[in-house]
Parts: C-alpha cells; structure tokens; sequence
C-alpha cells in the first residue's frame, strides 16, 4: 500500500465497497477481508478507514444497515446495497473505464520538445 497515494486509495474506496455489497450484504470484518483478498493485499484497511465511509455511504443513501445475527448468535451489522447504490456503481465504473481509456491514449504520446 505504500506505493499507492492516499488520493488514489480514498478515491478507489468507494467503488469497492459498492462492488463488493453488489455482490451481497456483508459486515464491517467480512468487507475489510474482502477488500484484501480483491487487490491481492495491495490494500489492507482498517476498521478506522471503513467506518467512516460506510456512514458516508449510508448518508447518501447509497446503502443501508441493519442489524442481524452472526452464525455465532452474536449481533452483527450488516449492510446492503440499495437501488441509489447499484445506479452509483453503474456511474463509478464508467468514470473508471473513461479515465483509464484517457491515460492509455495520451500515455503513447511524446513528449513536447520546447
């Protein structure tokens, strides 16, 4: 992760998070070792990194919590994906492709000799 700059981290986050509850409700633990399976361990976030955008997210009603049982009987919160989110997602992703379709082009391009 030390390569990666916190803009682009803080940027990446959360079309990730919105990935990984497309694919189903999750928790907190569950989305953190998601999140390092998915990138192969360039990523490896915290508790203190997720909470907060997970609020974020829920204030923009991009997904919502609710409160449910772990195999263990414990309370665990999960949280899914609303309508607002996969719409945001769909958007995210091709703000992604455009930006990567951009830097490929302009990557071929020479320098300007002045």
């Amino acid at each position: 992760m030390a390569d990666l700059s916190k803009d682009f981290i803080a940027a990446s986050a959360t079309p990730l998070i919105l990935t990984i509850l497309n694919q189903g409700d999750s928790y907190g633990y569950a989305i953190i070792q998601r999140v390092n399976e998915l990138t192969r361990g360039e990523l490896e976030w915290t508790d203190g990194m997720l909470y907060p955008i997970l609020h974020r997210l829920e204030k923009q009603k991009l997904i919502e919590s609710y409160w449910g049982k772990a195999e263990s009987g414990r309370k665990r919160k999960y949280y899914r994906l609303k309508k607002h989110g996969s719409a945001e997602l769909v958007r995210l992703r091709d703000n992604w492709k455009r930006i990567h379709m951009i830097l490929e082009s302009v990557r071929e391009l020479r320098p300007c000799s002045t």
